[in-house]
């Protein structure tokens, strides 16, 4: 057989499942497209956002092909979820509060105040944010932002910051709030496993795919991610109780923190004066994740549902409407509150009947084939599985109580995947037999035993064409069945890796801004995450860098690990050599963006001892690579004429 040229048609068995879909849910009621409109007033007359060298980095138009009636390559369900994200513009909330829609990922909400406006998630990118803050002033005045609020300390949530203040500013002190945390976890989670999460995000959101009915339709959440300038501005004030109250420019906001439900930091706010209540991402019109896949720590169900039930106490009374980051807005108490005590419903849910099957014995992948969702909220659209998933949800509850051992001492001590490939492509009569069963498979529908079965031979002999072809048809069948953005994205992003080679991480989320953020303890901590430890055994070196505020930081590398203590105590011991410059000069040289031995020439450090053990340290560094490949095996690359 031939390598597949492209994408293929849906099969039977896909189009049947994706009908039966169509069947089984309300596809007649159009409230939430109504609640997706409403308030709509205008959107821009340019629809592509560029750069400041004229790449593309948003267009506004990309997915106006959702227009058109469902087609059999895609789940019905998901479809209509894409078509809801996928309205774009300048939206009124409520007297007073806007919010931008369709520009991004997420949502950026205006709230306007006595002098200026307040500015709430400025998106992902400084392109997008600008823009989106051009259209607010087009309809409603050039007003200044007078204030900035992070909800939660994920990058689409802050990393447009810069789009929507300067310098300016920045230097008459306008407040940005966050909630307590924010900018560690904002800056850790980006460095410290940020290479690995931003490729698994490029499949996460289909990065390479082309948008249209055989490709990419959305991610569940939201269109998918901008592709410009990531920023970030250090709050400076901090939300640190629930309970607490601030004013900015004339505008009352109450806060909840909610610590460990979407983020590690985040938390709700109330408007009194508007009757508005923002959940940020903790109620969206989604199940969302207890462990995204791109990675993450894995989230507290429990917490996350306690949290909904405490601000329906907190706020519910006092609320017309519930807006979120992401989505579109709840009008009405009585909606309000069905709205989150369904939302809360489905994490308690996943958490308590994970917990019950699990104590019965059964595993990851037993529990997320059998459980199911109580009727009451399957019938509900927000409650569907379009950005997280029951299948992956409940196997990040077993994670978080018994991590990825199931238990089966069969599973304890397995093959890695190339080597496991080689044995099973073995015992399974050869490549080419393999592939002759599996297309018998692929022809009975059986797409997952597919996809499941070929990766052993395209781990075993990666360029065996006929397998790669019909791993990747397979994959895209699964793909078009899938009511979850990101699984669908995941599938046509693999078959895409197959045919055509990996494609890089075009987000980068690890941004100057970010970096300049990190604490100094984050920026040593980050450098042992790099060193090649089986390279360096036999290393044995001391740095002392010595900063003129009588400050110490001693690196020492020895037994293959990096440790980092500050101060001169034991812990710390004798250095072999001693560098004294300033904290911006340091952090250049922990950065890599300049060597102590370079300052030393410019007579910005002194240096005390032999200036090469320095070099020999950061030597010992591993450089990450945002271009693994991951449904073949680790530095296969696929060559293509």
């Amino acid at each position: 057989m031939s390598q597949s040229p492209g994408p293929q048609a849906a099969q039977p068995g896909i189009v049947a499942g994706n009908a039966s879909v169509r069947e089984s849910f309300a596809f007649d009621d159009t409230r939430d497209l109504d609640d997706a409109r409403r308030g709509f007033l205008g959107t821009a007359s340019e629809p592509l956002i560029r750069d400041a060298d004229g790449a593309v980095v948003w267009d506004l138009d990309a997915y106006g092909f959702l227009a058109q009636d469902c087609p059999h390559t895609a789940n019905p369900s998901l479809w209509r979820q894409s078509r809801l994200c996928s309205q774009h513009g300048l939206f009124e909330v409520t007297d007073g509060i806007y919010q931008i829609r369709g520009f991004d990922l997420s949502n950026m909400t205006v709230v306007e105040g006595s002098r200026g406006v307040l500015v709430i998630d400025p998106l992902l990118s400084a392109e997008t944010a600008a823009a989106a803050l051009a259209l607010y002033r087009g309809h409603r005045g050039d007003r200044p932002v007078t204030g900035v609020l992070y909800t939660h300390s994920h990058a689409d949530h802050f990393g447009g910051v810069r789009g929507v203040i300067g310098d300016d500013e920045l230097a008459a002190g306008i407040p940005v709030l966050a909630p307590q945390g924010f900018l560690t976890h904002a800056v850790s989670e980006n460095i410290y496993a940020g290479t690995a999460m931003a490729r698994r995000a490029a499949y996460m959101y289909g990065a390479a795919l082309a948008k249209g009915p055989q490709g990419q339709i959305g991610a569940g959440l939201g269109p998918t991610t901008s592709t410009g300038r990531v920023g970030l501005v250090p709050p400076t004030h901090d939300i640190t109780a629930t309970g607490q109250s601030e004013t900015v420019d004339g505008i009352r906001m109450d806060f909840q923190l909610t610590p460990g439900t979407e983020a590690p930091a985040e938390l709700n706010i109330h408007f009194p004066d508007h009757a508005a209540l923002c959940t940020a991402e903790n109620a969206t019109h989604t199940l969302h994740n207890l462990l995204t896949l791109r990675g993450a720590e894995v989230r507290d169900p429990r917490a996350w549902a306690h949290y909904l039930t405490e601000a329906i106490e907190l706020f519910a009374g006092g609320s017309d409407v519930a807006f979120a980051s992401h989505h579109w807005p709840v009008w009405g108490r009585d909606r309000l509150v069905e709205f989150l005590s369904e939302q809360r419903d489905l994490y308690a849910y996943l958490h308590d009947q994970t917990l019950r099957l699990l104590n019965r014995g059964l595993t990851p992948l037993e529990i997320a084939e059998q459980i199911a969702m109580p009727p009451n909220l399957e019938r509900a659209w927000h409650t569907h599985g379009y950005y997280g998933s029951v299948s992956h949800n409940t196997k990040a509850v077993y994670q978080k109580y018994l991590g990825w051992f199931d238990g089966n001492p069969a599973h304890l001590w397995e093959h890695p995947p190339t080597e496991a490939a080689e044995r099973y492509v073995d015992f399974m009569g050869g490549a080419d037999e393999v592939v002759r069963r599996a297309r018998d498979s692929y022809d009975e529908g059986d797409f997952r035993w597919v996809a499941q079965v070929l990766n052993h031979v395209v781990f075993a002999q990666p360029d065996h064409e006929t397998a790669r072809s019909l791993q990747a048809d397979a994959l895209e069948q699964l793909g078009y069945g899938c009511e979850n953005g990101t699984w669908r994205n995941f599938y046509l992003m693999g078959a895409h890796e197959l045919r055509n080679g990996p494609v890089g991480t075009p987000t980068v989320t690890s941004a100057p801004d970010v970096l300049d953020a990190l604490t100094l303890d984050q920026l040593f901590d980050a450098l042992a995450i790099r060193l090649d430890g089986p390279g360096s055994w036999d290393a044995d070196i001391t740095v002392r860098w010595s900063l003129p505020s009588d400050q110490q930081h001693t690196q020492r590398l020895r037994n293959g690990v990096l440790t980092h203590v500050v101060g001169t105590g034991p812990a710390a011991g004798e250095p072999d050599v001693e560098v004294v410059l300033d904290e911006p000069d340091l952090r250049s040289v922990l950065l890599g963006t300049t060597t102590a031995a370079d300052l030393a020439e410019r007579g910005r450090a002194e240096i005390t001892g032999d200036p090469n053990l320095i070099a020999e340290l950061f030597g010992h560094l591993d450089e990450p690579d945002p271009d693994f490949t991951i449904v073949t095996p680790r530095d296969h690359r696929v060559r293509r004429s």
